[in-house]
Parts: structure tokens; sequence; C-alpha cells
């Protein structure tokens, strides 16, 4: 079953994805994975801290309703071996054929390759090559803790219990999300916010998957995405200039106020908005999800040539990274397509 603009929302928040990795590479805020000495521009910290809180809780969110169109027409153990392939194997596999490249270079960018012995940098590189793959290792975890509550739950009553929300009941639900932002994450490793992204994926299954709630949040989205930018307001004045994937931030009340309501706003507007297919929309939408898994390595490298070779104000940098991204991550993606064994391991496809 697919959903226009459900495959609108999430190609284009990949591309987001994109855009912030590029400011990422280049932050000046003090997050780590940064290209140490690249020259920085502010206003990028500040367009990356303004999606950082919703943009991965929007696409859980997504996912959790996906998730119950797929396992309409699939039974469970279906729908885990599709994820096995299509979410485990990338994650897992891949590292070792292709994401090696991010943990060596990042190895190499914080001067750890002099201490590794030689035989170990190839294991060690896979290992910590993950990156934004993150995203998909706990999604196969949240759909296989899925078939199990679904086992639990034989009457579907939780998701007959979840058609019911009103609008109170919707933007009230950014009291879980902000609970299950306070547990389950994990130190250092930032990205590993078990609890939040669980939260927004169950709500996405359960909730939002009706459409009569979807239609909800259609006819009340322009109030509500009135209402994120409030927030958003607020959420800037307490931390703009500051680390904004540290536990103050993403802890915070107004934070998680903020995102919750730009994920309700995003939704609806999506639904009233973009519920159609273009050509463009034709064009993005079937490439997306290898866009995911392989632009990362793109714009490391770039950034990594970059900034060793030559010596470019900040502006270039920027431009030339989000270039490379816009051009060789396609082009990389529609050439292992087309080689059998590799886009199986890289992108967990069988067929082109």
């Amino acid at each position: 079953m697919r959903i226009a603009y459900l495959d609108n929302l999430r190609a284009g928040t990949v591309w987001l994805v994109v855009a912030y990795h590029v400011c990422y590479l280049y932050n000046g805020v003090g997050i780590l994975g940064n290209i140490p000495g690249s020259p920085n521009i502010s206003v990028m910290d500040a367009a990356a801290s303004i999606v950082y809180p919703w943009f991965m809780v929007l696409l859980f969110t997504i996912a959790g309703i996906s998730a119950r169109y797929a396992l309409s027409k699939r039974t469970a153990g279906q729908f885990i071996r599709e994820r096995a392939v299509k979410l485990l194997v990338p994650s897992t596999l891949g590292l070792l054929t292709l994401h090696w490249v991010t943990g060596w270079l990042n190895i190499k960018l914080g001067g750890g390759l002099e201490y590794i012995p030689g035989p170990l940098v190839y294991p060690i590189s896979a290992i910590s090559g993950t990156g934004p793959l993150w995203f998909i290792q706990m999604l196969f975890i949240y759909s296989c803790l899925l078939v199990l509550l679904r086992k639990l739950d034989k009457g579907d009553r939780l998701w007959r219990l979840g058609e019911k929300c009103g609008m109170t009941a919707l933007a009230l639900l950014w009291l879980p999300i902000f609970l299950g932002a306070q547990v389950l994450n994990m130190p250092v490793l930032t990205m590993y916010r078990f609890g939040i992204y669980f939260i927004a994926f169950l709500i996405g299954y359960f909730i939002l998957s009706h459409d009569s709630v979807q239609e909800k949040l259609s006819e009340n989205c322009l109030p509500l995405a009135g209402a994120a930018v409030v927030f958003g307001i607020a959420y800037m004045i307490l931390f703009h200039g500051k680390n904004f994937t540290e536990p103050q931030c993403l802890k915070s009340h107004v934070t998680n106020i903020y995102l919750w309501l730009t994920v309700l706003a995003i939704i609806g507007c999506g639904r009233k908005f973009l519920n159609r297919e273009t050509r463009f929309t034709k064009l993005i939408v079937p490439s997306s999800y290898g866009i995911y898994i392989l632009h990362y390595p793109v714009l490391l490298t770039t950034g990594y040539l970059l900034c060793t070779y030559l010596q470019l104000p900040a502006a270039l940098n920027y431009l030339l990274t989000m270039l490379a991204g816009v051009i060789i991550t396609p082009a990389l993606y529609w050439l292992i397509r087309r080689v059998p064994v590799m886009r199986w391991l890289v992108l967990g496809v069988k067929g082109q």
C-alpha cells in the first residue's frame, strides 16, 4: 500500500538528512565527528540545529505508519524476512563492503591510524563505519519488537484505540515523546536514542496509521505549523550556538514540544499539499532509501579531500560537498544497483 505523500515526505526528509550532514561535517559547535580544523559558517550550524530535533523522529514515525500498511498484507514472518534483507544486511555486511571507508576516514581524521596495528585497520574501520546506518539498525530492532507486541495484542485493541485520538490527544503525545527522550540514550553515541525513536515508531503504527487521524492533521496543519514555529523560536532562543546534540537540549521540554508539533504539522501539511505524484517525485522517491544508505561516505570523502588538499573558503566547502551529495550519490546508487552481489550487500536489493 503506497501513500504518495508519505513517500514524498520520506524522500524529502532523506535529502534533508544529506544537507544536515554537510553542515555537521563542518560544524563549529563542538559536535564530535566533524572534520578537524575545517572553516565554519555559523548560520549553517543554526540551520542544522533547527532540523536536528525532529527529522529523525519524523522518519521513525513514518516508518511506524508504513509498518502498519506492510503488515496488513504480510504475515509476521514475511515482514521480518523482508526487513532482515532490507535493513539488517546493509547495516552489517554493508559495513564490510563499503562503509569501512567511513570508519577509516573517521579514524584517520581523529589521528588514530598510527596507533592501530596494520592487520586490524580494516576490521576496526568496518566496525566503526556505521555512520547514518544506525537508523536502519534501530528500525530492524523496532520491527522485531513490533511483531512481539502484535502477538500480545491479538485483538488489535491498541490500534483500534488509536483511531479515537482527537487533536488534543495528538498534541499531548508530546508527553510520551518527552518521556522517551529521557531514557535509553547511549553515552557518546548520541544518535542511538532508543526511547524517543521507539515511542515515535509506535505512535506511527498504532495511531497515525489511521486515515481518519491523518485527515484531522490535514485539516489542522496550518495551526499546527504556527504552533511549531512559536516553539521553534523558543527552542532557538534557548539553544542557539550550543551543541544541540547534548542531553541538556534533547531532554528539554521546549525541544520535545517543538519537535512533536513539527512532526504533526509536516504530516498534516504533507497529506494536504503533497499527496500526489509528479515527474520529480517519481524520480526521487524510488532512490531515497539508496541515497540514505550511500550519501555519508560520499560527503565525508569529499570533505576530507577538500580540507586536506585545498584551502578553500568555507562557503565553497559547503557548496562543493553538497554538490557531491546531489551528483555523486545518485550516480553511485545507479552503479551499485547494477552489480548483482554488491546491490544485495550494500542496499539489501536482490533485483534492479
